[in-house]
């Protein structure tokens, strides 16, 4: 069987990094926090330049915790630009792998299975890497590091870990090598998917080290861990069998929307009602855009922070699967009255609607008024052609216009964050 070669690409310090490409200054000297300064110090800096983070600071810190005496700039976040970049770059990799060999993993980071390449280019894998490194430096401006795994996983990890250590930047890892060189690494919260509520769990069985994971009990790691043991043990010994045909052939059994927020400050609950009210009518409505249905929505509602309360959660399934506001607001609402604590102030808030398939489902009840969804669905096209044309400002609720409204400021964000438009 022919070995995999897989890169693992990422975008150093990618937002604050395009910040300072476009204000002509070096990121890798330059001290430059994205933050949105029209927010507290209690807000997290999305990104902060290398030249920071090797002051000590660590990246998603939040303002206050910058050191007072490190002058630097703060840069408003600008995720449409954001992406512009990402588009760009993607498209250099294109340049070099077919879009079939590339899986995307974030904005910043992308993995290329460079298998099939490297007899055509005649080049080693570091070779390729470098050449798209320096492409990508060439015409973004933009430094980027690379892992070179046999396999998935493995280019992760060179990634994330080997290739700090070098000056180069590109780490590489086979089986061996990695069984070599990092089964004694500390801590275990540096290698992919092994979180801090893992380590705790592993150091309670004595497992310190991906080398203790290789060698313990398998039993006793399933008893603890149950089907995600399978996954532990085989990244301890450096096995991946996911490839990238596996990646591009993956269709989920169920899919999903789902919308969620974090409020500026804690709601009470009649205005929370509002908010719950305004993520209805924008899933109905990207539900529409997208022809699709659902028959069922799940809820969760956190409370503010400093109460330490557990969220209340809930499901509602309704008796017709449709898109529309008109017949999903009151299941939506008995729900939210069911589950929320009337007197407990709310901070976050998520809504899902669960298992979405084509309209092509669409049904209805005996009570359904087939009148009213034809209208309905009118209307919802012509909102959605007037958002499309003028933006998704142009056409709002009268509920939007209430104070405790957040649909026409997050109408101007991307992922929670100022467009930059």
């Amino acid at each position: 069987m022919e070995q995999k070669v897989y890169l693992c690409i990422d975008l150093k310090s990618f937002y604050a990094s395009v910040e300072c490409v476009e204000r002509k200054m070096d990121p890798m000297t330059t001290n430059l926090a994205v933050a949105d300064p029209e927010r507290s110090e209690k807000t997290i800096c999305l990104a902060i330049s290398p030249s920071m983070k090797a002051l000590g600071i660590k990246n998603r810190c939040r303002v206050f915790q910058i050191p007072k005496d490190v002058k630097y700039t703060m840069a408003p976040p600008r995720m449409k630009l954001y992406i512009e970049y990402s588009a760009d770059i993607y498209a250099i990799y294109l340049k070099y792998v077919a879009k079939e060999d590339i899986h995307v993993y974030s904005i910043d980071e992308a993995f290329l299975d460079v298998t099939n390449y490297l007899s055509l280019y005649q080049l080693t894998a570091k070779e390729l890497a470098v050449q798209i490194m320096e492409d990508i430096m060439k015409s973004k401006g933009i430094t980027a590091t690379a892992g070179i795994g046999t396999n998935l996983y493995l280019a992760k990890v060179a990634l994330d870990i080997t290739a700090k250590h070098v000056k180069d930047n590109i780490g590489y890892l086979d089986e061996e090598l990695y069984r070599k060189t990092l089964w004694n690494h500390r801590p275990l919260t540096d290698f992919w998917r092994v979180g801090a509520g893992t380590v705790k769990r592993l150091a309670g069985l004595g497992i310190m080290t991906m080398g203790d994971i290789a060698h313990a009990d398998e039993d006793t790691l399933y008893r603890v861990f149950g089907v995600d043991a399978e996954l532990l043990i085989d990244h301890a010994w450096g096995r991946e069998c996911t490839t990238m045909e596996d990646i591009k052939a993956y269709k989920p059994k169920n899919s999903s929307m789902s919308s969620g927020q974090v409020l500026s400050r804690d709601y009470n609950f009649e205005e929370c009602r509002l908010i719950v009210k305004e993520m209805t009518d924008a899933l109905c409505l990207d539900m529409a855009e997208q022809g699709l249905v659902t028959q069922s929505l799940s809820l969760m509602i956190g409370y503010s922070n400093e109460l330490a309360m557990k969220p209340a959660g809930g499901t509602t399934a309704m008796t017709v699967c449709t898109n529309s506001y008109r017949m999903i607001i009151p299941y939506v609402m008995d729900l939210y009255e069911r589950i929320v604590q009337r007197d407990k102030p709310i901070r976050r808030l998520s809504l899902t609607c669960n298992n979405i398939m084509d309209e092509a489902y669409e049904q209805y009840d005996l009570f359904t008024d087939y009148a009213e969804v034809e209208r309905d669905r009118k209307l919802q096209k012509a909102a959605l052609e007037i958002k499309r044309r003028f933006g998704k400002n142009a056409l709002v609720r009268g509920m939007d216009l209430q104070e405790a409204g957040t649909t026409i400021e997050r109408n101007q964000q991307i992922g929670g964050h100022k467009s930059g438009e």
